[in-house]
C-alpha cells in the first residue's frame, strides 16, 4: 500500500512538471504570436495595402510590439525542452546554450522600434520602419526559432 502510494506520487509529481513545462512553452508562444499579430496583422498588411494606412492602429501595433519585446528575456528565461502541442515554430534549444546571444538580439530590436515610434505618418513611412523592426526580429528567427511543421 505505502509502495502504490508512493509510486502514485511520483507520477503525480511528474505529470505536474510535464504540465509546468507546457505551461512556460505556451506562455512564449503566446508572446511571440502576440507580437506577430501586430507585426503581420496590423503592420505589414497596412504597408503591402492590404488594409488601409491609419496611423492611430499603426502607433497601437507598434506600441504592443514594444511592451511585448520588453518581455521576451524574461518570457525565455526557462528552458521547457519540449515545443507546443500542434504549434507551426517552436524555440530551438539554441537559446538556453547561448542565452547571452540570445538576449543580446533583443535591443536592436527595441531600438529600431524606438527610432519608429510616434514617426509614422504615411505609409512610405510604415513600410521603412516595418522593415527595419522585421528585419531585426529576423536577425534572431534564423538562430533561435525552428519551424516544427
Amino acid at each position: 500500500m505505502k509502495r502504490t502510494m508512493i509510486v502514485a506520487g511520483a507520477l503525480v509529481l511528474g505529470a505536474g512538471a510535464v504540465m509546468a513545462q507546457q505551461e512556460i512553452a505556451v506562455q512564449q508562444d503566446n508572446l511571440m504570436k502576440s507580437i506577430a499579430k501586430n507585426q503581420y496583422g496590423v503592420l505589414q498588411k497596412m504597408s503591402k495595402g492590404d488594409m488601409p494606412f491609419d496611423k492611430k492602429a499603426a502607433d497601437q501595433a507598434i506600441a504592443a510590439i514594444e511592451a511585448d519585446v520588453a518581455k521576451i528575456a524574461k518570457t525565455f528565461e526557462i528552458n521547457p525542452k519540449q515545443d507546443v502541442v500542434n504549434a507551426t515554430y517552436g524555440s530551438s534549444p539554441k537559446i538556453w546554450q547561448n542565452k547571452a546571444d540570445f538576449d543580446a538580439k533583443i535591443p536592436p530590436v527595441q531600438k529600431a522600434i524606438a527610432d519608429a515610434k510616434g514617426k509614422i505618418t504615411d505609409v512610405a513611412g510604415l513600410k521603412a520602419a516595418y522593415t527595419t523592426i522585421n528585419d531585426r526580429c529576423n536577425d534572431c528567427h534564423e538562430t533561435y526559432r525552428v519551424k516544427l511543421k
